[in-house]
Formats: C-alpha cells, sequence, structure tokens
C-alpha cells in the first residue's frame, strides 16, 4: 500500500494495523529476559530463610551408625541361669511354705472340733472351788480352781487341765489322754504322780505367786 492511499484511509478514519508485540527471547538457562524476568514468584518462604536440609544434623555429615552389640559370655550366661534357677527355686519355697502354713491351720481347725465334740458337757469344773492351782502353759502362769478332793487328784494325776476356747477344764485322766491324741497342744496341766516335787513345785497351794506376775 502506498502512503497515499494510506493516508487516504487515516483521512477516512482507518486505523492502522497494529504490529505484532514480539517475545522476549528465552535465556540458554531456561529462564525469561526482560521485564518477565522481574514478575517471576521467588521461592516460597520467609524473606531470608533457607532450605533447610531434609535430614538432620550438618550438610554432608552421614548419620552414625550404632555398634554391633556385644555377644554375651559364656559365664554370663551361666551366671544368668544360676541367677533365674535361683529366683525359681525361693519362689517354690515360699509358695510351699505359704501352702503347709495353710495346711497347719486347716488341721488345727479340724483338731479343736473334734476336740469341743469330744470334751462337750464332760468338764469337772466346780463352781464353789476357792483353791487356786497354779500351772505353767503357753509360757505363762495359769491357773484353775479346785476344791480339796479335785486338787489331791489333781496332784496325784487322776485328773488333767484342759484348754479349750480360753477357757480351762478340769477332766479325767482318761479323757485328758484321748484329748492329747486329738489335740496335743490343749493339755495345759498333765502331771505325772511319780516325778519329784521339786519339778512341780505349784502342786502347793501355799504355793505364793509374784504380785508382779504377768497372767
Amino acid at each position: 500500500m502506498s502512503d497515499t492511499l494510506r493516508d487516504q484511509l487515516l483521512g477516512l478514519g482507518f486505523k492502522p494495523v497494529p504490529k505484532p508485540e514480539r517475545k522476549p527471547e528465552a535465556r540458554r538457562d531456561g529462564r525469561p529476559q526482560g521485564k518477565h524476568a522481574a514478575s517471576a514468584k521467588p521461592h516460597a518462604g520467609k524473606p531470608g530463610q533457607q532450605d533447610k536440609p531434609r535430614h538432620p544434623g550438618k550438610p554432608g555429615q552421614a548419620r552414625p551408625q550404632q555398634a554391633p552389640r556385644k555377644p554375651r559370655s559364656q559365664e554370663d550366661i551361666d551366671l544368668a541361669k544360676a541367677y533365674a534357677i535361683r529366683a525359681q527355686k525361693e519362689k517354690d519355697e515360699r509358695i510351699e511354705a505359704e501352702r503347709q502354713k495353710q495346711e497347719e491351720a486347716r488341721l488345727r481347725r479340724e483338731a479343736r472340733a473334734k476336740l469341743d465334740e469330744l470334751v462337750k458337757d464332760k468338764g469337772l469344773n466346780d463352781p464353789n472351788a476357792d483353791i487356786a492351782r497354779h500351772f505353767p502353759y503357753g509360757g505363762k502362769i495359769k491357773r484353775i480352781y479346785v476344791n480339796a478332793d479335785q486338787l489331791k487328784a489333781l496332784n496325784a494325776g487322776e485328773l488333767g487341765v484342759l484348754q479349750q476356747n480360753g477357757r480351762y477344764l478340769l477332766v479325767t485322766a482318761a479323757l485328758l489322754a484321748e484329748a492329747e491324741q486329738v489335740f496335743a497342744a490343749s493339755v495345759a496341766l498333765k502331771v505325772d504322780p511319780n516325778a519329784p516335787a521339786q519339778d512341780d513345785p505349784y502342786a502347793d497351794p501355799a504355793y505364793q505367786v509374784p504380785d508382779d506376775l504377768v497372767w
């Protein structure tokens, strides 16, 4: 198109055709040049903050490896076995001791029940007795009140004393022997008439017990 025709068209109100915008040439490193390069978004994160390494520790430093576990010696193994055997033995002994304790308690309960049945309504205690007959039992000095005839029979071994539920019963020598077979711990006083007198100093009713004696 000549300049004359161009001028005529511009005069008629036609606008000139806009020239196509020239695209910026790409740099060799792949980043755009010019003003487009300035509009590139920076790396996300706070200003001045650098990327942290993915693994803890100093960059380029390898993670420390655990040292191999030292194998146990035969002496250590034998010692551990000995401790285990000893611990098991002590445990078994405790269990057995507790079992025996419970068994003894059961036998004592059964023996006391048989004794109660054996001596039921067979006690010879005199409610009017006024003579105190002392005797050692359970590590302490105990006493039972008898009359004159009962004292003679008791010292002669014809009578005996049983302990039943905290009470002291005067019984015949025959019943005392039966009770001893059922529950020997219940026999509180069994006199041997052939024993020397000094073996039973409490046989004399005139024997005085000290006032400070614990009953």
